[in-house]
């Protein structure tokens, strides 16, 4: 399913749930990882000492990778590090396009309060541009279930959604996982035209399932908002992760900049893969 996973780490993020569950992914799909700190150069960083000009998120960016890459070593993940300067989500863009990976893992929130450089609008932007799909999840102790047993995946019926609802089912399918598929409508169900919208884009999803061998597959048409019925679906089905696209029909200024797929990526107590138009 993926081969070099991207991983944007910061002192924050270090020993953290997403460490482990990128790890754990990397050892089931044979992958291989790449810690990335960014020393952002939006921040003064440069300082003199023992009269050599030293750049002190630098020196920090290598402490971080070396820690984190220590507890990629204890459990038996292929691993590289690297170390650039730049702004955050810019270069963290351009660095996975760079280097063909095929999936980025970054954080959306801690339990006390928002990472340092990597959170917020950082995370955002690397959803919004990545070249590759973008596993975000938040900075919890706990951990994630994994392998997943159930995927959730949210379909307003555009080619992004079906694009993204496509990898999903083919990830599903390497797990044997439960999916559950879902369409909400803003309008009402008993609008003839909204309905039948909803419907068809189960529909889609569905028939894409069985093309892949998805053995369960659980339908959900609801209406209201999106972002509140996704959100409600997640703990009601008790699902693993979520799949989504990073735009929908409404394109990437309502979807991303306040809208569904922002509001789920910041929310959602489980991973979420969001799904652009690479």
């Amino acid at each position: 399913m993926y081969d070099r996973i991207l991983l944007p780490v910061d002192e924050a993020a270090v020993e953290s749930s997403l460490l482990y569950h990128a790890a754990e992914l990397a050892n089931w799909d044979d992958a291989a990882v790449e810690l990335l700190y960014v020393a952002d150069t939006g921040r003064d960083s440069v300082t003199v000492a023992d009269g050599e000009v030293v750049d002190a998120l630098v020196e920090e960016g290598e402490k971080v990778v070396a820690e984190a890459g220590r507890l990629l070593d204890s459990l038996g993940v292929e691993y590289t590090t690297s170390v650039e300067q730049g702004t955050p989500a810019k270069t963290i863009v351009d660095y996975a396009e760079r280097g063909g990976h095929d999936l980025i893992a970054i954080p959306t929130h801690g339990r006390e309060g928002l990472s340092r450089y990597l959170l917020g609008s950082v995370t955002e932007k690397v959803v919004r541009l990545a070249p590759a799909p973008v596993l975000t999840a938040p900075l919890e102790e706990d951990g994630f279930e994994f392998p997943y047993g159930g995927m959730l995946l949210p379909t307003d019926g555009s080619d992004a959604a079906l694009r993204a609802a496509r990898h999903g089912l083919d990830f599903a399918a390497e797990l044997d996982a439960t999916v559950h598929v879902l369409s909400v409508t803003e309008g009402s169900l008993f609008d003839d035209e909204d309905g039948a919208a909803a419907g068809d884009a189960v529909d889609a999803a569905v028939e894409a399932a069985e093309s892949r061998g998805v053995g369960t597959v659980t339908t959900h048409v609801e209406s209201g908002d999106p972002d509140t019925e996704i959100l409600d679906t997640i703990e009601e089905t008790g699902v693993d992760a979520v799949v989504m696209g990073a735009t929908g029909r409404h394109g990437i200024e309502r979807v991303l900049l306040g809208g569904t797929a922002e509001k789920v990526v910041r929310s959602a107590d489980v991973p979420v893969i969001t799904v652009g138009d690479q």
